[in-house]
C-alpha cells in the first residue's frame, strides 16, 4: 500500500482531502482542501549559491569594503538586500569563491513560502523549480564490485567526480535554520555563522587525523571532519574549529538556548516516510535526542550491507546504475515495509546496488523524531512540501518554541543537482512573525 501511494503523491495532491481537516484542526476556515493554500500570501525568497563564503571570509579584508560592517554586527542585506541574482552569478561562474563551477548550475533558485498556524500547530508550505526534469531521490549506494562491497555515488563537489569523472549520485535536500534572538548576530548574518573555513569543502578544511584526535569532537562526539557550528561555542576571536569551550560552559550556553533548530528534508531519507529529520547547531551540527529516521546501512563487524530489498515485495534484491532513478520503483529501504536481512550467500552479480541508508517512522524515537508530518510530492519540475510541526514540541534543549506574539530568524537553504555541503542555495535571515509585523507575517488559522 506505501508504495502505491507514493507513486500516486507524484502525480497528485501531496495530503489526502479527508485528512487535511484533521491535520489542521476543526475550526479551519481557510485549509478545508490542499488547494486551499492558493488563498494565502506567498511570499518569494531569493536563495543565491554563497560558494565558500564563510564567517572567516565575510570578516576578512577580502570581503571588500564589508568587512568592518560585518565586525560591527551590521546585517547582510545592509549592503547587499536585492543583489542576491548578481552575487549569485559571479560566485557560480567561478569568478570567485568557488574553485570548481558546475556547468549549468543556476546562480539562485526561487522559493515559494506559505506559513500559518494555529494554537497548536505552524504549517509551512514551500516550492521550487529543480535543475533537473526529475526529482533527486537516488543517493550513494553500496555497489558490489565482484569481490566485496565498496562506497558508490558521490555529491558533485567531491573530487571523485570533478577529478576522476565517476558518477555524480546525491539527494534533493531542503533545510530550515531557526533561531529566536538568543544567537548573538544571527538575525544579521544569519546561517553564515555556521559556515566556517575548516568545514567539508572549504578552503581550509580539517585533516580527519587532527579532528579525530581533538578530546571532544573526535573522542566523545566521534567525528571524523568539521561541520556546522556556532561561533559562541569556540574561545578565539577567530572561532577556529578546534578551540572549543569546556564541556561545563558548553552546557551552560546552550541551555540559555543559543543554539541553532535546524531542521531537513532529504528525498532519499524523508521523503518515503513523510518525515524530516530533526537535528540543532552548536558545537557542531547534531542529531537532537533520541533515534533519527534514518540510519547507516552497514554491518560494520561483517562488512557488508544490513539490509536489501524483499524480492517478494518490491521485485528485487538491488538496483543497477540505470535503475536508482526509476520512480516507478522503491529507490529507498524502508525497513519492515520493503526490507529483508541482508544475505550474503546470495551469488551477487558485480554491479548491484543496495542503497547506503535505511529509513523508518516506527525506530526513530524522541525530540529527533518530532518532524512526523511532512509530506512531498514533485511534479512538472517542481518540489513542493507541506510540513506540519508543533509550536512547542515539549523538547526545548534541542528545539525552538514558537509562539504567538513573536518574530523568529529564519535560514533557507536548498540543495540541489545531486549537490552537498556548500554547493546549496542559501537565504540572508528572513524574519517569520506569528502575529507581529516581519518580512513573512505567519497567517493564524480560527
Amino acid at each position: 500500500m506505501m508504495l502505491m501511494i507514493k507513486k500516486i503523491q507524484l502525480e497528485k495532491l501531496i495530503i489526502p482531502h479527508m485528512l487535511v481537516g484533521v491535520l489542521l484542526g476543526s475550526n479551519v476556515t481557510l485549509a478545508q482542501t490542499p488547494s486551499d493554500w492558493s488563498k494565502l500570501p506567498s511570499n518569494t525568497v531569493t536563495l543565491f549559491y554563497p560558494g565558500q563564503s564563510s564567517y572567516q571570509w565575510l570578516r576578512s579584508p577580502k570581503h571588500k569594503r564589508a568587512n568592518k560592517q560585518v565586525l560591527k554586527g551590521e546585517a547582510c542585506i545592509s549592503c547587499h538586500e536585492g543583489e542576491e541574482r548578481d552575487m549569485g552569478a559571479v560566485i557560480v561562474s567561478g569568478e570567485k569563491l568557488e574553485p570548481h563551477p558546475q556547468t549549468g548550475k543556476p546562480a539562485v533558485v526561487d522559493l515559494s513560502v506559505k506559513v500559518a498556524y494555529d494554537e497548536v500547530n505552524v504549517y509551512f508550505r514551500f516550492k521550487w523549480k529543480t535543475a533537473n526534469p526529475y526529482p533527486g531521490t537516488a543517493h550513494p549506494h553500496w555497489q558490489f564490485d565482484g569481490a566485496q562491497w565498496q562506497q558508490f555515488g558521490w555529491p558533485r563537489l567531491h573530487k571523485k567526480v570533478w577529478l576522476d569523472g565517476q558518477p555524480a549520485i546525491y539527494e534533493d535536500r531542503f533545510s530550515m535554520m531557526i533561531d529566536d534572538g538568543s544567537i548573538p548576530m544571527f538575525a544579521e548574518q544569519g546561517c553564515w555563522l555556521s559556515c566556517h573555513t575548516a568545514m567539508r569543502d572549504m578552503p581550509e578544511v580539517a585533516k580527519k587525523t587532527d579532528v579525530k584526535a581533538h578530546a571532544l569532537l573526535g573522542g566523545k562526539l566521534k567525528k571524523k571532519d568539521v561541520r556546522k557550528y556556532l561561533p559562541s561555542s569556540r574561545t578565539d576571536e577567530n572561532s577556529s574549529w578546534n578551540q572549543l569551550h569546556d564541556e561545563i560552559t558548553l552546557t551552560d550556553l546552550k541551555k540559555k538556548s543559543g543554539f541553532a533548530d535546524l531542521m531537513q528534508w532529504r528525498a532519499h531519507r524523508s521523503y518515503p516516510i513523510d518525515m524530516a529529520d530533526d537535528g540543532y547547531v552548536f558545537e557542531y551540527r547534531l542529531t537532537d535526542a533520541g533515534k533519527n529516521i534514518f540510519s547507516k546501512n552497514w554491518d560494520k563487524p561483517l562488512n557488508q550491507p544490513k539490509y536489501m530489498f524483499d524480492k517478494n515485495i518490491v521485485g528485487f534484491r538491488s538496483r543497477t546504475l540505470s535503475q536508482i532513478r526509476d520512480l516507478s520503483k522503491p529507490s529507498s529501504l524502508v525497513v519492515g515495509e520493503n526490507t529483508v536481512s541482508f544475505d550474503p550467500k546470495i551469488q551477487w552479480k558485480k554491479g548491484e546496488l543496495i542503497p547506503e541508508y535505511f529509513v523508518s517512522r516506527t525506530m526513530s524515537k524522541g525530540s529527533a523524531a518530532d518532524n512526523k508530518q511532512v509530506f512531498a510530492n514533485w511534479k512538472k519540475g517542481y518540489w513542493t512540501i507541506e510540513w506540519q510541526r508543533k509550536l512547542d514540541t515539549g523538547h526545548p534543549k534541542d528545539d525552538k518554541t514558537l509562539k504567538d506574539g513573536q518574530s523568529y530568524t529564519f535560514g533557507f537553504a536548498v540543495h540541489d543537482d545531486n549537490i552537498t555541503t556548500r554547493g546549496h542555495h542559501v537565504s540572508f535571515p528572513i524574519s517569520i512573525g506569528f502575529g507581529v509585523k516581519a518580512n513573512i507575517e505567519a497567517i493564524k488559522l480560527n
